[in-house]
């Protein structure tokens, strides 16, 4: 039974943070298993007081539907404690709202990508707490796709962003206890962070082997087969492609007018990707991208997630596009995108120019993959140095989204 580090202060509150004043930044999943919500633990816990409530992106209850829906704050409901929005005319903490509280504990559900927004609030948070001398709690919770490989380029440091703060792949298998410590080793070494890790939980698993409740970390992601996917299909934010948006399986689902459906799977069909199928499903989505009109699509069903390589398989799907469909019909968005109104969307998703000029230039998908194995290679290295969870198994080897020949 994994037991979360909720769980785990719940059950045995730590000293340090006894008799002080508490902050705690949370969202809709900062539940135990029995669905106690983090500001019910804190609130009834009688060695601290609960004096601030902060959110991230989507709100503490998940209610900011899509991207770029900013939300205040207000007071917490039947209390007189203020929430504070990191979402809206603020995203990190001034120095005003932390004047509420002597320790920031952080209890949020990450979902394996690096373009998930929720590290980098949390990494907004360690910058403003180490400013203040404000100690930072990280709750630690499940990868809830650690099964999944390392995919995609490491971000470069002139493309961080809202959606991206430290150089990691696009999907990492690091929990947001892993990366907070990442962040502090490499850019905030004066942040004093402290990390609750969780017991019996093992990086190439699922979430679904945890027992735990799954709570939607976000309106659009509401399945672990979503989460599965995301790390590369929400590459397909930055296009004029569908990703999804507006239907019941976002991510799953991918398409636009101008495709031709058909075509397209047989062509991904022939690619004999790893670890997934492809199968026909129009769409109309109720909101987003074609809002009310037909999007000729195609669903992703994965079938191997240990051997399923999302970025690389969200590659080939775009490569795959841009071949079966009209001359210039694929375009890349233009900024602004997360706050970011210089840099191509499509670049500070993937990590660097390098995937969108291999696609514009219509090389082989299989050279910039090679270019992310070497680099998640080095990240690997250094990671192994800082994790705090054991594999079940050894690694296979995961170099490729392509089946063997």
């Amino acid at each position: 039974m994994v037991r979360t580090g909720l769980e785990i202060i719940a059950g045995k509150f730590p000293r340090e943070l006894r008799e002080k004043r508490i902050g705690v930044l949370c969202h809709a999943p900062s539940i135990t298993r029995d669905f106690r919500h983090i500001t019910e633990v804190v609130r009834e816990n009688a060695d601290c007081r609960l004096t601030a409530v902060f959110g991230p992106q989507h709100g503490i209850y998940g209610q900011t539907q899509d991207n770029m829906i900013e939300w205040e704050g207000g007071l917490y409901p039947g209390t007189g404690i203020p929430v504070f929005s990191l979402y809206g005319k603020a995203r990190k903490p001034t120095r005003e709202m932390l004047g509420h509280i002597d320790v920031l504990i952080v209890d949020l559900q990450d979902v394996g990508a690096r373009l998930y927004t929720y590290a980098w609030t949390v990494k907004l948070c360690m910058e403003a707490c180490a400013e203040e001398g404000i100690p930072v709690w990280i709750l630690d919770r499940p990868n809830p796709i650690g099964k999944v490989p390392c995919d995609g380029p490491v971000l470069k440091e002139e493309f961080f962003t809202f959606v991206g703060g430290a150089s990691i792949p696009m999907c990492h298998q690091m929990t947001i206890g892993e990366i907070s410590m990442w962040v502090r080793e490499k850019y905030i070494k004066n942040c004093d962070l402290n990390v609750v890790r969780m017991e019996g939980w093992n990086r190439d698993s699922l979430f679904i082997k945890t027992g735990l409740p799954w709570v939607l970390p976000s309106p659009n992601m509401p399945t672990l087969e979503t989460a599965i996917v995301y790390p590369g299909m929400v590459l397909f934010e930055a296009l004029n492609i569908s990703e999804g948006r507006g239907t019941t399986i976002p991510f799953e689902l991918f398409g636009a007018p101008f495709i031709d459906a058909d075509r397209l799977l047989k062509k991904l069909e022939g690619k004999r990707i790893k670890g997934c199928r492809f199968r026909r499903h129009d769409f109309i989505p109720a909101f987003n991208k074609y809002r009310d009109e037909l999007c000729r699509g195609i669903q992703i069903h994965v079938t191997d997630p240990e051997h399923f390589h999302p970025v690389g398989t969200a590659m080939e799907i775009i490569d795959s596009i841009m071949e079966t469909s009209p001359a210039g019909s694929v375009e890349f968005r233009q900024p602004p995108y997360e706050y970011e109104v210089y840099l191509m969307p499509f670049d500070i998703l993937s990590g660097d120019r390098g995937m969108r000029e291999a696609l514009l230039s219509r090389k082989d998908p299989s050279t910039e993959m090679e270019r992310w194995k070497k680099e998640i290679e080095e990240f690997e290295k250094e990671f192994n140095e800082i994790s705090l969870y054991p594999y079940s198994k050894r690694p296979s080897s995961r170099s490729s989204s392509r089946i063997a020949d």
